[in-house]
């Protein structure tokens, strides 16, 4: 039983919320107490006979299911746990064990288990806790007279073990149903406009890799006007570095676009042994038909070979200015028809709806870029002609006066002056016309120069420290830069500190940012800053204050991104 259906169910780490909702676990405990004390008047009205011992598996079972409740009302971790129908296993074998064996009613129990095991946590849990049952009730009624009792032993574990493979069976389609909703919940919520597309992209194939255990994602565009193709690959175990698309040769795109079935989900399957080659192949889904077709196997063999995996799906994407394909990945795993099918209403679902959103952001880029150069002149019409102004009236003062004025070198700092404004004005004005560079390389710098405005004005110390590369766009940076700036700016308003620290970082997945200013002698209260507060929470993430080292105040915001 546990063979092929065993090797090819993949939930390593089902969420917590598919085996221990509390809502489940608080019938199941139910039914449970209501089976021990069904158990316990069965047996004192059908076996009398039994003795003192025998009563107390009844009697044991009932107090376990008791406690198990009440904490199932509780909502405690102890009733939402594996242990709980391994527990049962053992006072079911007891019960068999003292009222008859092979001969005992009792053993129909063991399906609750089997149950519970099977709707909660899936295929793999459920198939132990069958294997564990026959193996117990089998050896329940292993005694001296096995040999009149063996037709009654074997039909039994034979019932016990065929039905338990449908609960099986059915509870994992049950568990599967479940994380195939999650995932489609998921991807069908739109991620927060200020990321951009790239980062929601991104974010759909760490779900998908997810979900599909120990796989890569792979995922190759190639726009219709253009021609410019584009890969993103998340290997398993590995973060993505970066949520850009790589840019890629036509060639190397059309390797990955030209499958046999160039408009249908595939499913390519290598050999897992030599033994067993009717296991291998290639299929492509006749959406018209409903069926399966077989492929020809080289041209799938041969994008095996080239990326390096054992098995892949592939599903055409539905886009209209551009022409792809997603692939998951796996040198261990053999993928199902269903997971193809699957994998193709994830495309059909969140692709889509991310091409119109990238439409919609270029439509704002371009207004974006429209409203830069305007403001970009507006800048150069009235504030820096009035410099240039300023300074040639400057020049013609400092021409007029002789060389033993007293005045002429406070004219030719004033000139100076005049002429480094009407340089940092005309690097502004071309940095907003041209629009915002590198994230990584900007950020940085303007939290340098608010922490150098902070200590002229007010006297304040603020340390910057960067850990790690920022992979946010122009737009969360810009979020993130008003976020120290008001951050600072309370520093300089409610406090009497001399000293503080701004620290910024992206690790795991998240753009962590902290601004602390060191004790000033008042007492610590709690509070939250209300704009960094909706500010974080607009982006998704939150903002807490915490006491920091020292007795000072440390405000830490936590962005998803």
């Amino acid at each position: 039983m546990q063979g092929q259906e065993q090797g090819q169910d993949r939930t390593v780490d089902l969420d917590a919320g598919l085996g221990a909702d509390a809502g489940d676990a608080r019938r199941v405990a139910r039914m449970r107490l209501v089976l021990a004390l069904s158990a316990l008047l069965a047996a004192s009205v059908d076996l009398r006979h039994l003795g003192g011992s025998a009563w107390l598996p009844f009697f044991g079972y009932v107090v376990h299911s008791l406690v198990v409740c009440i904490h199932a009302e509780r909502e405690a971790p102890l009733s939402q746990g594996r242990l709980i129908h391994w527990l049962d296993l053992g006072w079911y074998t007891l019960i068999v064990l003292l009222t008859g064996g092979v001969h005992s009613a009792f053993f129909l129990f063991f399906f609750f288990a089997i149950l519970v095991a099977s709707f909660r946590w899936g295929f793999e849990e459920g198939a132990r806790v069958t294997l564990a049952s026959v193996a117990l009730f089998t050896a329940s009624g292993i005694d001296t007279t096995l040999e009149e009792n063996l037709p009654r032993l074997l039909v039994r574990a034979t019932f016990l073990l065929a039905l338990g493979y449908m609960i099986v069976h059915w509870g994992r389609s049950k568990v599967e149903l479940r994380r195939r909703l999650a995932l489609l919940h998921a991807v069908s919520r739109l991620s927060n406009p200020r990321f951009g597309v790239d980062h929601t992209v991104t974010g759909i194939l760490q779900r998908l890799q997810h979900f599909f255990g120990n796989s890569s994602c792979l995922l190759v565009l190639r726009d219709k006007e253009s021609g410019a193709c584009s890969l993103r690959m998340l290997r398993a175990g590995e973060r993505p570095a970066s949520p850009q698309a790589a840019a890629i040769v036509p060639e190397a795109a059309a390797l990955l676009l030209a499958l046999p079935a160039h408009d249908s989900a595939v499913l390519f399957r290598g050999a897992p042994w030599a033994a067993l080659p009717f296991r291998a192949g290639a299929w492509a889904h006749d959406g018209r038909a409903g069926r399966w077709i077989r492929q020809h196997g080289a041209a799938c063999e041969g994008l095996a070979e080239l990326l390096e995996t054992g098995s892949f799906i592939s599903v055409p994407l539905p886009l209209c200015r551009s022409e792809g394909r997603l692939y998951v990945l796996s040198r261990t795993t053999d993928f199902r028809r269903s997971d193809a099918l699957f994998l193709a209403q994830v495309g059909a679902q969140a692709f889509p709806v991310i091409e119109n959103i990238e439409l919609l952001d270029r439509m704002a880029s371009d207004a974006a870029s429209q409203e830069r150069q305007k403001f970009a002149l507006d800048l150069h019409d009235t504030a820096i002609q009035p410099y240039i102004g300023l300074k040639m009236g400057l020049a013609a003062l400092r021409n007029k006066a002789a060389a033993d004025n007293p005045l002429v070198e406070d004219l030719d700092r004033l000139q100076e002056m005049a002429t480094q404004v009407i340089g940092d004005l005309r690097r502004y004005a071309g940095a907003v016309r041209n629009g915002a560079g590198r994230t990584d390389f900007v950020v940085p710098t303007l939290l340098r120069q608010q922490a150098a405005r902070v200590r002229d004005f007010y006297g304040i110390d603020i340390a910057v420290r960067i850990e790690g590369e920022l992979q946010v766009n122009d737009r969360l940076a810009a979020e993130v830069l008003q976020i120290v700036r008001e951050g600072l700016a309370n520093i300089c308003k409610h406090t009497l500190a001399h000293c503080g620290a701004v620290r910024l970082e992206c690790t795991d997945g998240l753009l962590k940012l902290q601004i602390d200013n060191e004790a000033d002698g008042n007492q610590f209260f709690e509070f939250l800053p209300r704009s960094i507060s909706e500010r974080a929470g607009a982006l998704g993430g939150r903002a807490r204050v915490r006491r920091g080292d020292g007795g000072g105040t440390s405000v830490q915001v936590e962005i998803p991104i």
